[in-house]
């Protein structure tokens, strides 16, 4: 079994509108895509702060100017679809309950959780940016795996995005002055509490950083963890599917990971992960 479940319907620029990229038509490119890739299980999950919806969570001046769409139109249109329905949930802490209470309200297959900022800072756009002359590295590290390990410990996810997304960010690539795995602790006591899934991604192999999420040392402290995997690229095109699957693979091997985690109405199976994938 592979699956793409991290997986976005546009491009992430304000004008990509969902009259244009939440069609049947589209869709339809995304499972031939999936298909030559060698996925038999695709899904798709859209950044909730797109959604007008989302304004009840957070009013933040980032998503007021993103949040510009019906989350029940997208609901629907992949709802009809041979595809899984599934949304990237950003974590806000203080806003649980309004969270849960926008997921629960829709028949998701599954819900991936992600950290995107630490406060009212931005981790990963220059707008809002939590990185600056006068900010410390080993602290927003520190912040951001504690808001990781909140975000699992809330019960509102079935998988942690891209776990260890703040290695990419950050001018001149700050990095903490300690070793990284002192800032994973409690993430991982986090991810061995609750037993939610953790993304193995491609996509840090499209950035500069050029490895998978999550890391090496971060991947390992998992399996220690007894943590259970899930498996995507963050594609935000057809042409990404699959991005570098015959890594992803290896790289879950070499870790003694057999078995990835399969959703279907948010109910989670093990399948045994493919050990061939199409070029």
């Amino acid at each position: 079994m592979l699956t793409d479940y991290h997986v976005h319907l546009r491009q992430d620029h304000i004008d990509a509108t969902a009259e244009n990229h939440f069609t049947t038509a589209n869709i339809e490119r995304y499972i031939e895509a999936a298909g030559q890739a060698g996925i038999q299980e695709l899904g798709f999950a859209e950044h909730m702060y797109r959604f007008t919806e989302a304004l009840t969570i957070w009013d933040h001046p980032f998503w007021q100017e993103w949040a510009l769409d019906d989350i029940d139109a997208y609901c629907e249109v992949v709802a009809a679809s041979p595809a899984r329905l599934g949304i990237e949930a950003d974590f806000v802490p203080g806003a649980e309950d309004r969270i849960s209470n926008l997921l629960d309200r829709r028949p998701f297959d599954f819900v991936i959780g992600s950290v995107h900022f630490i406060g009212d800072r931005s981790l990963d756009t220059e707008e809002f940016t939590i990185w600056d002359e006068r900010t410390d590295p080993d602290e927003i590290w520190r912040r951001y795996f504690e808001t990781l390990a909140d975000a699992a410990r809330s019960g509102l996810f079935d998988v942690l995005a891209h776990p260890d997304l703040i290695k990419i960010w950050g001018r001149a690539g700050r990095r903490p002055s300690r070793d990284p795995r002192f800032f994973y602790e409690p993430a991982i006591e986090a991810i061995a509490e609750t037993g939610i899934a953790v993304e193995v991604s491609t996509a840090g192999l499209r950035k500069e950083v050029g490895e998978i999420y999550p890391a090496e040392d971060f991947m390992e402290m998992c399996v220690e963890a007894d943590a259970t995997f899930a498996l995507s690229s963050d594609a935000h095109e057809p042409g990404q599917l699959g991005f570098e699957y015959p890594a992803a693979v290896e790289f879950l091997e070499r870790h003694g990971v057999g078995r990835i985690a399969v959703f279907d109405g948010r109910d989670r199976r093990l399948e045994p992960v493919a050990r061939t994938v199409s070029s």
